[in-house]
């Protein structure tokens, strides 16, 4: 059995403590976003939508397993709401290619959102009707389940992007151009420095 630095089951909400789990491709990017948000208290990369014995880099890799890579998200709905939150999210990551985020491909890096509220499920309904098509030209593909477990990945995965950087060339062609675009458009938003 693999050792989980965290496992994440039932979730409890408070008016100044929400928890969301979302996929928009590689982890690294989606945590590199998260991070930078007023209100976020935390931001956890891992996997979700599998089970146990495949939740592990390796093996969601692979593209056999039912995982996606996703970014556990705690953050303050008084600072930051909800649909901020998810605004964000179909703003950052192109939600209308299956299985795909720009180069990378496979099963994993699907949009997904695992909600832990009723709530959580009609805010992204409403976005994903009525802002994605705006923004994209077309519908999203996002999946949303209900949350069940997360599984925090490996310690190297997190906060990537910090650690590393430009010294991956990853960091510099993929996610420092996404976080440039991100700082632009939401910049009422960031933490002060």
């Amino acid at each position: 059995m693999a050792h989980f630095a965290e496992v994440v089951k039932a979730v409890d909400n408070t008016p100044n403590h929400e928890t969301i789990i979302l996929g928009g491709g590689c982890f690294w990017c989606v945590e590199a976003v998260y991070v930078e948000l007023q209100g976020i208290k935390r931001v956890v990369s891992g996997y979700s939508g599998g089970d146990e014995a495949t939740a592990n880099y390796e093996a969601v890799c692979s593209k056999t397993t039912d995982h996606v890579e996703v970014v556990l998200v705690e953050f303050d709905p008084s600072v930051i709401s909800t649909r901020e939150v998810i605004e964000v999210f179909f703003a950052t990551h192109d939600p209308t290619t299956p299985n795909r985020q720009g180069n990378d491909k496979g099963p994993q890096y699907r949009s997904a959102i695992f909600y832990t509220t009723e709530a959580q499920k009609e805010i992204a309904e409403d976005v994903m009707a009525n802002i994605v098509p705006n923004l994209y030209d077309a519908p999203a593909v996002t999946e949303l389940h209900p949350h069940e477990v997360f599984y925090a990945a490996e310690d190297y995965h997190q906060d990537y992007y910090n650690k590393v950087g430009n010294r991956n060339s990853y960091c510099t062609f993929v996610i420092t151009p996404k976080v440039s675009k991100f700082r632009k458009q939401f910049s009422g938003k960031l933490k002060q420095a």
